[in-house]
């Protein structure tokens, strides 16, 4: 098992008493060939994604842990965007300086630079200080490394990390990636029972692109976990917001399971509707005799492409900005009319989960 300690008490509260956790959850991060140019400064000839995530640093470094979802490797040049990504380093870089702590990468685009680009990602992340699970250099680093348990705040945290498949490219022997198959899935949670965890949670990709509704596999899969134990499960790969869904553990029909089908996106350079923007759902959990849910919030996250200095650059922007904090980021009136489309559609998908405000 591979354990990460950090622990944090929060004031009020002993380790023997009462301990919460907030975790940050946020989609698709892509990596689109006009997100790389945008990235270069030709002033010093560098790659920076600061800028990118500045309105949100705030925001994901208030987390305890931040998780987000890399749909992109990190093999190194060329760059290049869809269909076979490879990012910078400077992404894995500056993602941690936004403050995520974990990223997942069973994910459909994980093998999109073969052996070399998955390992060499697992090996950069690692190198940024950022941990990565869901896709491993061999049988032995999967045996060691998986399950993820992560322990804050007096909470040992599992991670479980699945995804559908990997657009028909197969792993290099010794490299092993995580498929949904329900067999490998309970193994894994009975595996990762003997450390007795607090809390499981299982971040899986999964579902049909484009799609506005949790599709029946996606439903009885999530029906599965929650029966098999796992505590929470937070979807993505559809690219745009999913509703919500609570289901309860099979274990104790009293604890219920909060379902995120899907994030959407967190960054890219999809526009279309519904495509240009995602969630970060923050899910507190609290340990007295159990651990348990105790609250949920959604942020919706919209990507703007600011033009400065006659250069196009990505910026995530809050959905839910207040007229002030428009006029703050001088969004244009086409910006506002799209923004706002954007926070009514990604409501309407929510209508049952609080907004983080």
């Amino acid at each position: 098992m591979f354990l990460t300690t950090g622990q944090q008490v929060f004031a009020g509260s002993s380790l023997s008493d009462t301990s919460r956790l907030t975790i940050l959850f946020a989609g698709d991060i892509m990596g689109h060939d006009a997100q790389i140019n945008a990235a270069f400064y030709k002033e010093n000839g560098a790659y920076d994604y600061s800028y990118c995530f500045s309105e949100l640093k705030p925001i994901i470094q208030k987390a305890d842990i931040a998780i987000g979802n890399l749909e992109v490797t990190l093999a190194g040049e060329p760059y290049t965007g869809y269909p076979q990504f490879s990012s910078p380093d400077e992404l894995a870089a500056n993602l941690k300086e936004a403050g995520f702590d974990i990223l997942i990468n069973a994910n459909n685009h994980v093998l999109d630079r073969g052996k070399k680009g998955l390992e060499r990602t697992i090996s950069i992340t690692k190198k940024e200080g950022l941990i990565m699970t869901g896709s491993f250099e061999s049988d032995e680093s999967r045996e060691t490394r998986y399950p993820l348990i992560v322990e804050k705040n007096n909470i040992l945290l599992a991670i479980l990390n699945y995804t559908y498949g990997t657009n028909g490219l197969i792993p290099s022997p010794p490299n092993i990636i995580n498929y949904i198959d329900t067999l490998l899935i309970r193994s894994d949670i009975q595996k990762v029972r003997k450390v007795n965890p607090d809390f499981i949670i299982a971040c899986m990709h999964w579902g049909n692109e484009y799609e506005m509704d949790g599709n029946m596999v996606q439903k009885s899969m999530a029906r599965f976990l929650a029966n098999e134990g796992v505590d929470a499960v937070i979807g993505s790969h559809p690219h745009v917001v999913q509703p919500f869904e609570i289901l309860y553990n099979g274990n104790d029909s009293a604890d219920f399971v909060p379902v995120v089908y899907s994030l959407g996106n967190f960054i890219s350079n999809q526009r279309e509707r519904y495509r240009n923007g995602g969630i970060m759902f923050t899910l507190e959990i609290t340990k007295t005799e159990k651990t348990l849910p105790t609250g949920f919030s959604y942020l919706p996250v919209w990507v703007q492409k600011p033009v400065i200095n006659e250069v196009t650059r990505f910026r995530l922007i809050p959905g839910n900005l207040t007229d002030p904090e428009k006029e703050l980021l001088k969004l244009t009136k086409e910006e506002l009319v799209i923004l706002e489309e954007f926070y009514n559609d990604t409501r309407k998908q929510l209508l049952n989960v609080p907004e983080y405000r």
